[in-house]
């Protein structure tokens, strides 16, 4: 089996249990900071193109000035309702795009949020998610300076609420919300479903041993891979998230992040997290997404779920 083949079936996409207690989290320091800083000042240079309205809710394509280079792509989704809204980061899980995440976003803008899906650079390149190269870890830190950026988007809008700003990542998207859950602060709160503690951890046994299409490089490309992408994984930053700021969502009988994995990601985060499991795989029941609603209108205020259907 080739190894673009291993990597497309590595990366496709109950009750409140209390999560083991992890050591205190460190500070980050100035360097790791860095990695990720940005001139929040400076313009967006959003660009807009309205595609459609769908269940009273204006879809727009847009693009906005990325601080790493180039424009960062996606989707603004807008209920057309008056007075101050939430306010939703979502990211799209590997492969995929802001526009194939399109029927998850549409029923939390429907619920009155406003939602901001970026492109992962990948997916703007329309290219692998992974190369085992040192352009994975560039891409990792463009994806988060783009992701402060969408908030930033949310924050300009005089429609949303600063105080009611939420992340919402499945998968691959869930990974790299452990690692922006420990860099952005400025959401209340954080929904990480079916995510594992990122490439590194996707890639690795619980005892470091290589996984997939990683297993085939050699001890030296592993060696400096997993140097370079280590410090910019969400098991070294989920720690530093927000005290209680964010809901896991895990399958029990998944098999791309296997309970183990997503219960090492839970643990790197700390106790005061909620964790909720499921009898399910890699894709959730429908309970699940009940379940985010819900959670959501608790701490952002969008609309309680249906009681029903």
């Amino acid at each position: 089996m080739t190894r673009t083949t291993l990597l497309a079936l590595s990366l496709l996409f109950a009750p409140t249990l209390a999560v083991a207690s992890a050591p205190k989290p460190s500070v980050a320091s100035d360097e790791e900071r860095a990695l990720f800083a940005y001139d929040r000042a400076a313009p967006l240079d959003l660009k807009t193109e309205r595609l459609s309205v769908e269940d009273g809710v204006e879809v727009y394509e847009m693009s906005f000035a990325s601080p790493k280079g180039g424009r960062a792509t996606g989707r603004i989704l807008v209920p057309q309702r008056e007075g101050k809204k939430a306010g939703i980061v979502m990211m799209h899980g590997a492969p995929g795009s802001a526009a194939q995440l399109h029927p998850r976003a549409l029923p939390f803008a429907r619920r009155g949020a406003v939602v901001v899906s970026v492109d992962a650079p990948f997916a703007r390149r329309n290219a692998s998610a992974v190369t085992f190269t040192a352009a994975d870890r560039a891409d990792q830190v463009q994806l988060i300076v783009d992701l402060q950026r969408a908030v930033d988007l949310l924050l300009a809008r005089p429609d949303v609420d600063p105080a009611r700003i939420a992340f919402v990542g499945g998968s691959y998207g869930g990974a790299v919300g452990a690692l922006f859950a420990g860099v952005d602060a400025r959401p209340a709160t954080y929904i990480l479903y079916v995510a594992d503690g990122g490439f590194v951890s996707h890639f690795t046994s619980l005892d470091g041993t290589p996984q997939g299409p990683l297993a085939e490089l050699s001890p030296e490309e592993r060696e400096s891979w997993i140097a370079t992408l280590g410090p910019v994984g969400g098991m070294n930053w989920v720690g530093r998230a927000r005290s209680g700021s964010i809901l896991f969502q895990n399958g029990r009988e998944d098999p791309l992040v296997p309970p183990a994995k997503a219960e090492a990601l839970h643990r790197a985060a700390g106790s005061s997290h909620t964790v909720r499991w499921y009898e399910s795989g890699h894709k959730l029941p429908d309970q699940a997404w009940q379940d985010m609603f819900r959670w959501l209108h608790e701490r952002v205020g969008t609309d309680a779920p249906a009681t029903r259907g």
